[in-house]
């Protein structure tokens, strides 16, 4: 990490501190951004390893001889996988250390590919993808609590969405790959599968480069490394006012317990965070995500030509997050995410109504699906992210991170394992209502109990939820 430790050319920000003005501070930004991107990174194997599915599915469905049911839970596999590692990140993140917990999901998301690329049969099939979905919903948990631990507050939003940006990008790899193996043979998808070792690879190189956060060190006692860690990141004469806030965060206790987070102090900030996972994930994305060809193929295209129409939502996807990035210290987060909720419900009503009416003409499903995923870009999918990584005290950061991202994955297996006998039962139509409905429920709990982090250093977000 000394490489990347030097300190080089910093650029001035402001960043306000609760009850003073605000202070004239140097960030150095390039430090910053080198060690966020390289734990962005988890997020883009997040995303490949979560979208390469979606390719995959007309090849697995012949090969295996899936029903509805079977493929329902083929595409999900993964996710049960993510639920269990959202469960046992916490207590690795506090035990080993955030940077050595996203090496093991790194070294999970490489044997992960290869196996699933390599099963002879369902049951081979579902075991790796279980291991690769450990790996993604520990990365999930630990890759935005990094970067947030390490990032100044007015910079905080923009890098943490930093991560949901990776993440689209490995989609959009995904369906790339997709692409380009589709031509390949009956075993093209062994290939989609197998080529996540190489990113993996990559991630797992690039963390050697990278310190542990200095919340973490503090936590487990150790001050001088997190002090070291915190000059490098701003200015060294605010450093030691710093140490001493988030010592004080720690208070008497080295960990947090299942109990206290379930303690009326803590009570109220977890549930908020649980049901703002479970929102950005039962209003419908990953339906989209996974099975965009097969939704494309209902509106008469070939497997070719759905494909590419994938392949532009995974373009939107990246330019709508960029929004996100450049948007989320600016607007706020609460504000984004009723606007996301409201624009989501739209535009699912709209494509629902295309299906209802078979009308098909004009690109129109394409065009309302592309509104769909870029108002999910812009806000649930960056600043959901942002949220839960910042609310949280830091005490019971790692354990609250984990409770909310298996919740969040949960969410997310019942919507794809439910999408396909939806979709068989109910017609795709009146799928799409039962989301918007979801959409519905989502803006007025986000209209009622969101409250506004923009601009608030993790100490100052620890007590606004807080009851003694």
């Amino acid at each position: 990490m000394e490489n990347l430790a030097t300190n080089s050319a910093a650029r001035d920000s402001y960043t306000p501190v609760k009850g003073q003005e605000m202070i004239h501070e140097k960030v150095n930004i390039r430090f910053v951004l080198l060690v966020s991107v390289v734990a962005a990174l988890g997020g883009l194997l997040f995303g490949f390893d979560t979208a390469i599915i979606s390719g995959a599915i007309p090849y697995i469905t012949s090969y295996f001889l899936l029903d509805e049911y079977w493929l329902g839970w083929a595409v999900g596999a993964v996710l049960i996988g993510c639920a269990g590692g959202a469960m046992v990140a916490g207590k690795l993140a506090d035990q080993y250390g955030r940077r050595y917990t996203l090496i093991l999901c790194s070294v999970l998301f490489a044997i992960s590919g290869v196996g699933a690329g390599l099963s002879t049969n369902l049951s081979m099939f579902i075991i790796f993808r279980l291991i690769g979905g450990i790996g993604v919903g520990a990365a999930a948990m630990v890759s935005p609590m990094y970067i947030a631990e390490m990032a100044p507050a007015s910079w905080r939003g923009r890098l943490v969405a930093c991560y949901q940006l990776a993440i689209v990008f490995g989609i959009l790899i995904a369906y790339f790959s997709s692409y380009i193996f589709d031509g390949m043979g009956a075993h093209n998808w062994r290939w989609m599968f197998a080529s996540q070792a190489a990113p993996a690879l990559l991630f797992f190189l690039m963390l050697f480069l990278v310190p542990e956060t200095p919340r973490w060190l503090m936590m487990r006692g150790r001050k001088d490394e997190a002090r070291t860690i915190l000059c490098k990141v701003s200015a060294a004469r605010l450093v030691e006012a710093e140490l001493e806030v988030i010592s004080r965060s720690f208070a008497a206790d080295d960990h947090a317990t299942l109990k206290q987070l379930f303690s009326s102090s803590y009570k109220q900030v977890l549930f908020a965070g649980i049901l703002v996972a479970v929102f950005q994930q039962v209003t419908g994305i990953n339906s989209i995500i996974y099975y965009a060809p097969v939704i494309f193929k209902e509106t008469g295209l070939n497997s070719s030509s759905s494909l590419m129409q994938t392949i532009i939502i995974g373009v939107v996807n990246i330019l709508a997050t960029f929004a996100a990035i450049g948007l989320v210290d600016r607007i706020g987060r609460k504000k984004m995410l009723l606007m996301g909720a409201l624009l989501m419900g739209i535009s699912l009503v709209a494509i629902g109504m295309c299906f209802q009416y078979r009308y098909f003409d004009h690109y129109i499903v394409l065009v309302f699906m592309l509104l769909y995923v870029a108002s999910f870009g812009c806000t649930l999918g960056a600043v959901v992210w942002v949220y839960l990584a910042e609310i949280f005290p830091n005490l019971i950061r790692g354990l609250a991170l984990s409770v909310a991202t298996l919740a969040l994955w949960l969410a997310d297996f019942l919507v794809t394992l439910t999408f396909p006998v939806m979709t068989k039962h109910l017609g795709t139509s009146y799928t799409m209502f039962c989301y918007a409905l979801l959409c519905v429920c989502a803006f007025i709990f986000m209209f009622l109990r969101v409250k506004e982090t923009k601009g608030r250093t993790l100490e100052d977000i620890g007590t606004m939820f807080t009851q003694k």
